[in-house]
């Protein structure tokens, strides 16, 4: 998508160890126009799928996932990276490792929020080694419901999950794809 792309060229930062900083658009001052139409595209894009959830992880996926959740017509249901006292038992778990913070997490989604029959998309602002994606998956998995796919806004293309995912067979579309990333430099796809 040319709009995000010309945007992290502007205003995003590349920092060594492969990380991309974004956070002034994406994932921490949000350009709402911008997330706007990265759904209307996320939405093109799966068109005729029937999508009736949204699945994200808290809490960089969270802006982008409500944004496509509205356009969609259908609720975002995020996965909690911890149980708080007010979410019963009665949920769906997993561990997922997190590449940004280097750590690896319990994620948990209450089972009243995904059905067997729910037509789910998976939605992300990054998709890197692919941990999350797996984590999500397997949740959705869990519940019974199906996931039709991924929407990413942006793929670090050079660190190989995307490949890995869609080689077991799930779609996944980026919005950005970087094919390399250097300390103060990055390629797209």
């Amino acid at each position: 998508m040319e709009l995000l792309q010309q945007r992290i060229l502007s205003d995003g930062k590349v920092l060594p160890g492969g990380i991309l900083k974004v956070d002034g658009f994406l994932n921490h001052q949000i350009d709402p126009a911008l997330l706007y139409e990265m759904a209307k595209e996320l939405q093109r894009l799966y068109a005729g799928e029937q999508i009736n959830k949204v699945l994200t992880i808290e809490a960089s996926g969270i802006a982008i996932a409500t944004m496509v959740g509205y356009v969609l017509g259908c609720p975002l249901v995020f996965a909690k990276k911890s149980k708080t006292k007010n979410i019963s038992n009665n949920v769906y778990s997993v561990e997922v490792e997190s590449f940004t913070h280097g750590n690896t997490n319990t994620v948990v989604v209450s089972r009243e929020y995904i059905k067997p029959g729910d037509r789910v998309l998976i939605v992300d602002d990054f998709l890197a080694t692919g941990a999350a994606l797996v984590g999500l998956k397997a949740l959705v998995e869990q519940a019974g419901a199906t996931v039709v796919g991924a929407g990413i806004a942006i793929e670090k293309v050079f660190q190989g999950g995307g490949d890995l995912l869609r080689q077991q067979g799930l779609r996944i579309e980026s919005l950005a794809r970087i094919a390399a990333m250097s300390d103060d430099s990055l390629t797209f796809c």
